[in-house]
């Protein structure tokens, strides 16, 4: 008997599909869910909000998990495939004998000029990892896990920014259905599971040290105003790679300033959004301090393809269950169809229930500090209890 599965439905009648994609998910399990996630792509033609609501209740009951999560998306991952842009249902299940399933959900309070989220629970020393879902409206999701190891040391988070037709975003808790916020579930006790976060984009050029910069703008590359190091690193770049740059240039910020050399995954991975001619500088989608190491990046299909299949083939843990979170960016818009991310995930953990959707920012740990990525796919994976990760 299994303890991961995953189902996936399709059709306008969404309660009907949560139903379907549920049993799916749970049909084969050794026992009862502990877990399970649903997530709902409403569609054009789904009747909004309401009726995703609606799918997302019967979902919880007809599973009869200890703790039922998830949110509403403009795709969904299950049963092997993807779904973007089509009224559907995907779940996830899990039995996890012995493990500590901790909900939460986190609200904003205003305190004189900032906000304070509150709800979180407590740390304690057998938490393995932490699943957050948040609506990328109301919730000030990127603060809250760039400064995420103040309040959760040692703690990786996995997740995704919800989305939904026409901004009407739902999260799912239980059988409460909540329209701002962020809801989550910490898993601790005797669960093994591992994180990886594919960036999908490839280095070009050399790495540098940042010689000058003010937050998040650069002045000095390896000495030299930033942006002539950029033009001669375009000037040196075959004709296909010099579009890919013209079309999104990127930058990473590598993770370890002590290895030899950095590669492909080594680099947390912003966009560059901006450049000042005058001063010779660039402006980046992160803060970098002076002596940190960078290398331009691109990308494209084939990065994402190989940068995704490169981190499956040397993940180290026997996986029986996974969760995915892909950026909506990935789906038909980057690849030949909505199936890409699942289609990889399932060929290297041949076997496991895998689910997920695309998101609106993904969540996951690189370098060992929580971020939130454009562009990525995000798993969590779960192997058999006292595996070695």
């Amino acid at each position: 008997m299994a303890r991961f599965g995953d189902g996936l439905a399709v059709g306008p009648d969404l309660t009907a599909a949560a139903e379907v994609a549920v049993r799916q998910a749970v049909d084969g399990l050794d026992g009862p869910p502990d877990l399970l996630f649903v997530f709902v792509s409403g569609g054009e033609d789904a009747g909004g909000g309401d009726r995703v609501a609606e799918a997302a209740r019967r979902a919880a009951a007809v599973a009869g998990a200890r703790v039922v999560l998830g949110c509403s998306s403009g795709g969904v991952i299950g049963d092997g495939r993807g779904v973007e842009g089509a009224s559907a249902v995907s779940a996830w299940a899990a039995v996890l004998p012995g493990a500590r399933l901790e909900p939460f959900r986190l609200e904003t309070l205003k305190a004189e000029d900032r906000l304070i989220v509150v709800g979180m629970p407590e740390t304690r020393e057998d938490d393995v990892v932490g699943v957050l879902l948040a609506d990328p409206y109301s919730f000030p999701v990127d603060a809250f896990v760039e400064r995420s190891a103040e309040a959760l040391p040692g703690l990786p988070l996995v997740g995704g920014l919800a989305d939904g037709e026409r901004g009407e975003v739902r999260l799912f808790s239980g059988g409460e259905v909540l329209e701002d916020g962020a809801i989550g579930v910490i898993i601790g006790g005797p669960v093994t599971a591992a994180t990886v976060v594919s960036q999908g984009a490839r280095p070009i050029g050399p790495d540098m040290v940042v010689t000058r910069a003010e937050e998040n703008v650069l002045y000095e590359l390896a000495g030299a105003p930033a942006l002539e190091k950029l033009e001669e690193i375009v000037l040196d770049l075959s004709d296909a790679d010099r579009e890919l740059a013209t079309r999104g240039l990127l930058i990473g910020v590598a993770m370890d300033e002590y290895a030899d050399e950095h590669e492909r995954g080594d680099f947390l991975v912003r966009g560059v959004v901006g450049a000042d001619t005058d001063a010779g500088a660039l402006a980046i989608g992160d803060v970098v301090d002076v002596g940190r190491t960078v290398r331009f990046q691109v990308r494209d299909a084939d990065a994402a393809d190989h940068d995704l299949t490169a981190l499956l083939d040397r993940f180290g843990l026997a996986v029986e269950g996974a969760l995915l979170f892909s950026c909506n960016g990935r789906g038909r818009a980057t690849f030949a169809d909505s199936g890409h991310d699942a289609r990889l995930l399932g060929r290297a953990f041949a076997g496991a229930g895998v689910g997920g959707f695309f998101a609106a920012g993904e969540i996951g740990p690189v370098g060992g500090r929580n971020h939130v990525h454009g562009y990525t796919a995000s798993i969590l994976a779960f192997g058999a209890p006292g595996e070695a990760e």
